[in-house]
C-alpha cells in the first residue's frame, strides 16, 4: 500500500508533493525498476536532470508505473552548456524528447554559473517555455539572493522552486527566508548529506531513539517542518518506503533547534557555492 503524501501549492497555482524522489544516477534497467518501485510506494515527485543523463529512464518507468500521468510531477534541469536563449529551447525541446513526455511539470536552471552570466536568458527561455505549454512550472536551482533578484527585476516572472543544498549541516536558514519572502518554495537535493557523517550525528540519533525512528525519517521530518521540499534518493524499496513514513510524528520545537544547532560554517558536503561553482 503507498503512502499518501501531502502538496504544497506553488505561486504559480500548482501543486508540489511536500516530499520527492531523487532520480540521480539510476539508469537503464535498474533505474526503471527502482523508480517504478518508489512510484509504487508512494512518490508523486520525480527529480531528473539533462546532465543525470536518465530522463529516458525516467520516462519508462513513468509509462510503465500504472500511474495517470497528471498524478505524478516530473522534473528536469536545464544545464550551464545551454544557458543561450535559443539553445534552452532547443534542450527543453530535448528533454521532452528524450522522456517520451508532452510537458514536464517543473523545468529549472540547474546553476546560475554568475561567471559566464548568461542565467537570465536561461531564464526568459523557461519563461517562453512555459508561456509555450512545454512547462507547468518553471523554477531555479542554487541560486543565491543576487541571482534571484535580477531574473525578477529582468523579467517580472518569479520563480516557482528553488532547489538547494540543504541538511542538518547547512541549513540555510538565510536563503530559506529569501524564498520564502518571494512565495517561492524551497526543495533540499542531498537533504540526507549524500549519506555522510550526518547519518550517525549522535544528536540526531538521539533524537531518532526518543522518537521510535530511523536518522533518516527524522532528518527529513526536520526538512518537512522547516517548509522545504527533500529529495532523497535510494534504489532500495525498504528504504524508499521508509523515507516516506514522515507523517504520523512531529518533533519539538526544541527538537527542530537542535538539528538545526548542528549547522556549520563549512556544511556544504563537497564545497559547491553556487557564487563560483561552475557545471556544465
Amino acid at each position: 500500500m503507498s503512502i499518501e503524501i501531502p502538496v504544497r501549492t506553488l505561486n504559480d497555482g500548482t501543486t508540489l508533493p511536500t516530499v520527492g524522489f531523487g532520480t540521480y544516477p539510476l539508469t537503464g534497467r535498474h533505474g526503471v525498476e527502482a523508480i517504478g518501485n518508489a512510484i509504487a510506494a508512494g512518490y508523486r515527485l520525480l527529480d531528473s536532470a539533462v546532465n543525470y543523463e536518465n530522463e529516458g529512464t525516467l520516462g519508462e518507468a513513468v509509462r510503465a508505473c500504472g500511474v495517470d500521468r497528471d498524478q505524478l510531477r516530473i522534473t528536469s534541469k536545464l544545464p550551464g552548456r545551454h544557458h543561450d536563449f535559443d539553445e534552452a529551447m532547443l534542450t527543453v525541446q530535448e528533454s521532452l524528447y528524450r522522456a517520451g513526455l508532452d510537458y514536464y511539470d517543473l523545468y529549472l536552471i540547474h546553476w546560475p554559473l554568475p561567471k559566464q552570466g548568461k542565467y537570465v536568458a536561461a531564464w526568459k527561455a523557461l519563461v517562453a517555455a512555459q508561456r509555450d505549454g512545454l512547462i507547468r512550472s518553471i523554477g531555479v536551482c542554487n541560486f543565491l539572493p543576487e541571482h534571484l533578484e535580477r531574473i525578477v527585476d529582468e523579467t517580472g516572472v518569479t520563480p516557482s522552486v528553488n532547489q538547494i543544498e540543504l541538511h542538518p549541516y547547512f541549513p540555510q536558514a538565510g536563503q530559506r527566508a529569501v524564498d520564502a519572502g518571494l512565495g517561492i518554495v524551497t526543495e533540499s537535493w542531498s537533504p540526507l548529506g549524500r549519506a555522510n557523517a550526518l547519518l550517525s550525528d549522535p544528536t540526531i540519533a538521539a533524537l531518532a531513539r526518543e522518537h521510535g525512528r530511523t536518522i533518516a525519517q527524522v532528518i527529513l521530518r526536520w526538512h518537512v517542518q522547516l517548509g522545504a521540499v527533500p529529495l532523497p534518493k535510494s534504489s532500495d524499496p525498504q528504504r524508499q518506503r521508509e523515507n516516506l513514513a514522515l507523517f504520523d510524528f512531529e518533533l519539538t520545537d526544541e527538537d527542530m533547534a537542535a538539528i538545526s544547532a548542528l549547522g556549520r560554517p563549512d556544511g556544504r558536503t563537497t564545497g559547491q557555492d553556487p557564487a563560483v561553482y561552475e557545471e556544465f
